[in-house]
């Protein structure tokens, strides 16, 4: 992907925006994928949680390619390097997981009008199954490319420093 020219529409006080958002995108994509897989496990953190699990996942789906945004910003002004290509491509990543997890947060928040339109049992019983196994397979991945995200970003600014 070729990076986009330093216009400076991704700073604040004259500091790049991109380590300020990744401390956003780092803390609430995990926590959000926690209250997704939980919401589609136990029928209590559901009735708990309400509405924050979708809420938490829409804003993920809206942080993430932000802060892919202004790190392809701060990546045009500070060069490439290998370390920061690794970065950016597990950066880019994250997108297709963060839409992945909204959805599978949407799809546990309207399990019950779903599987209650079905007339047999079985199928309604075989979509609720489906729909939590999703939501946790896509907490899961989402939390493991936020990590391998966030450890790469770390060894490409301080790799060099021990």
């Amino acid at each position: 992907m070729t990076a986009l020219p330093a216009s400076g529409s991704f700073v604040l006080f004259g500091l790049p925006l991109h380590p300020l958002l990744v401390h956003a995108t780092v803390i609430l994509t995990p926590l959000a994928a926690l209250a997704v897989a939980l919401t589609a496990l136990w029928p209590a953190a559901r009735r708990r949680l309400g509405l924050a699990p979708p809420i938490a996942a829409a804003l993920v789906a809206i942080l993430v390619p932000v802060t892919v945004l202004a790190g392809l910003d701060l990546a045009a002004r500070v060069g490439s390097t290998p370390a920061i290509q690794r970065h950016e491509a597990l950066g880019l990543m994250l997108i297709p997981w963060s839409i992945a997890l909204l959805l599978a947060a949407a799809a546990v928040q309207l399990r019950e009008r779903i599987t209650t339109r079905i007339r047999r049992p079985s199928v309604a019983a075989a979509v609720s199954i489906s729909i939590a196994v999703v939501a946790v397979a896509c907490a899961l991945g989402v939390t493991v490319v936020v990590v391998l995200t966030g450890e790469a970003g770390a060894r490409a600014v301080w790799g060099g420093i021990a």
